[in-house]
């Protein structure tokens, strides 16, 4: 990994996609300039190992200081690698249903399996675990990838998740809170409402992130909690004072994708918006230039609390534990009854 994280006097509060497969004289001039907190891959980004390395490597040198590099790899639908440079990974749901009784351990080895894959290519930070809880009604884009539809099951099997990316270097990034899973439609197309009461979103869906409101970074989930607010959570100081306050989530808050449809309006007003809420950290995915330059510059830079949530969540990383990850495989496969794609 890049060593100079000292070198920038500044962190800007955002963390920012990539238009290809390597950067743009205008990207690099960007990144400089901001020095984004961190960087998120997709599938556009993706090529080769060789070309995913050098691409983690450009992006920590032209944001001059050890950036954490993020991924969305879930498995099943959700997974940016693909064979041959990442395992082709059951969807969670039913990877905790092959395993049954056995699901924590099997989700523990599928994590820390999934960590050594992203670490040898240079990425070292994965939005997982989701501990969004299953309902009748989830919408679809949502619902395999949950691990189960009580609050104890999903808050122990996350659990399982972080403790597998941590031990194989990689960070935990805990989301969707306070929780997703009552929303009846997609939020990267719509705004979810959700009208539950206040006591069973306290029982049920905030519970798992209260058990893990130790991990060292967080994602919210934009949609609308009415027993507290009319605005998405995202941009709620309400609705992020209860994650401070009565979930007790301290480390680092990044938005989910701030250009996602569920949130209308100007990017600009809206990274704003989120981080004046209390988000400390503004996530853009789409790796358009134009939009990335709106959104670094109306977020920001760290200071102060975010500033320290950001350091700490920094140091959280580790070098891994060492495996026999040919053991961890047939481990994975043994867990899953020997039908697991491993």
């Amino acid at each position: 990994m890049h060593s100079g994280r000292d070198q920038v006097s500044e962190l800007g509060a955002c963390i920012l996609g990539v238009e290809g497969l390597h950067l743009t004289k205008r990207e690099q001039r960007l990144y400089a300039r901001v020095a984004p907190f961190g960087f998120i891959l997709f599938g556009r980004n993706i090529d080769t190992a060789a070309q995913v390395r050098s691409l983690c490597a450009e992006l920590r040198d032209a944001a001059g200081h050890d950036a954490p590099i993020l991924i969305d790899q879930e498995g099943g639908r959700v997974q940016r690698l693909r064979p041959p440079l990442g395992r082709e990974w059951l969807p969670p749901l039913e990877e905790v249903e092959r395993a049954g009784a056995r699901a924590e351990d099997a989700m523990y080895t599928r994590y820390r399996l999934i960590a050594h894959e992203l670490l040898d290519l240079g990425i070292d930070a994965n939005c997982a675990p989701l501990v969004d809880v299953a309902e009748s009604h989830t919408h679809p884009f949502l619902l395999n990838r949950c691990y189960g539809r009580d609050a104890h099951t999903v808050a122990q099997l996350g659990r399982a998740v972080a403790n597998g990316l941590l031990d194989g270097g990689v960070l935990p990034v805990v989301k969707h809170m306070p929780g997703h899973g009552r929303a009846v439609v997609d939020s990267h197309f719509d705004l979810p409402t959700v009208e539950a009461d206040p006591e069973d979103l306290r029982k049920i869906d905030f519970a798992p992130f209260k058990a893990l409101n130790d991990l060292p970074l967080g994602m919210t989930g934009h949609l609308v909690f009415s027993a507290f607010d009319h605005r998405p959570s995202t941009i709620s100081s309400k609705v992020m004072g209860l994650i401070r306050n009565e979930i007790g989530f301290d480390g680092l808050i990044m938005t989910d994708d701030i250009s996602m449809k569920a949130l209308q309006g100007d990017l600009g007003e809206l990274s704003a918006a989120s981080r004046s809420a209390g988000c400390d950290v503004v996530l853009h995915c789409n790796g358009q230039f134009e939009e990335m330059v709106v959104v670094a510059d109306a977020s920001g830079t760290l200071s102060g609390r975010p500033l320290d949530r950001a350091h700490r969540a920094l140091a959280t990383r580790r070098s891994p534990v060492e495996v026999d990850i040919s053991e961890l495989e047939a481990k994975l496969a043994e867990l899953s009854h020997g039908r697991g794609h491993v």
